[in-house]
């Protein structure tokens, strides 16, 4: 028998609720999967990217009370996430899509603010805006169809979000890049200009550049290492991964992107 579906009218497009035969909920926007969520159980992340970056964060954290910053937001699992491990941390999700924020409440069981707060607005332009040394971290996660926006993709984007992290902040990327790791290598050129330290983390596959995947990149005014717990965790998913520090990461990089003329 499928899995029952629904489907739901929001400012982007259709987005489908995917009722799985395990009891989670996986969210499609125009197609494209999204969100895994399962109602009652935010520590479960189905997404694999979205579990190195959980494995990450939960090796390095530096703080008492974790500012973080959502770029993207969909389904919210990785604030669901943050606020169920990480009590009296503050998540802030910037979403486009007003539509699809009030379908997250409805639906995904996310936490009330302060635990999670639900900002209807285009993430370039709240980055832009962010006050300086007002977060600890910032997790982009935004996609159009299966491409991240060039605007927060660019120097200018990543020197913005340097500027709005504290001095021991971070931040992480979900980069969609295809075979050939055009986008991770000028992402990571990018983020080099920015931050004194960079790194990464995804399967073998996609690290040998042999197909279209998500890989994670980071920055950090601090040095970056696996900790051997960290490499235990990314090693122990459904799909094992590998965490990729400076010489790997900057060996990659190529040339950077930046704004267009005339970016606001």
């Amino acid at each position: 028998m499928s899995p029952k579906s629904e489907s739901y009218e929001i400012d982007s497009g259709v987005a489908e609720v995917i009722h799985e035969h395990d009891g989670s909920l996986t969210l499609l926007v125009n197609g494209v999967p999204s969100s895994s969520i399962v109602p009652g159980e935010p520590e479960r992340l189905d997404f694999e990217y979205m579990r190195w970056i959980a494995d990450f964060l939960d090796s390095v954290k530096r703080w008492d009370k974790p500012r973080l910053t959502h770029l993207g937001g969909a389904g919210c699992s990785l604030p669901r996430y943050f606020a169920h491990a990480w009590p009296g941390s503050r998540n802030t999700v910037v979403e486009i899509d007003s539509e699809l924020a009030v379908l997250a409440r409805e639906l995904f069981d996310v936490p009330r603010a302060p635990a999670v707060k639900i900002r209807v607005g285009d993430a370039r332009e709240e980055t832009d805006g962010f006050k300086p040394a007002t977060r600890d971290v910032i997790i982009r996660d935004v996609f159009s169809s299966a491409t991240t926006p060039r605007q927060l993709t660019t120097v200018e984007f990543f020197s913005a979000a340097r500027a709005s992290l504290s001095e021991r902040g971070i931040y992480v990327a979900n980069c969609g890049s295809h075979a050939d790791l055009t986008e991770a290598k000028e992402e990571l050129a990018g983020m080099a200009e920015v931050w004194p330290h960079i790194a990464a983390i995804a399967d073998p596959p996609m690290l040998k550049g042999r197909r279209y995947g998500n890989i994670v990149l980071i920055g950090s005014n601090e040095p970056l290492e696996a900790s051997p717990e960290l490499t235990r965790d990314l090693l122990k998913g459904a799909v094992p991964a590998h965490f990729k520090g400076e010489r790997w990461t900057r060996a990659l990089a190529t040339s950077p992107r930046h704004d267009s003329p005339g970016t606001p």
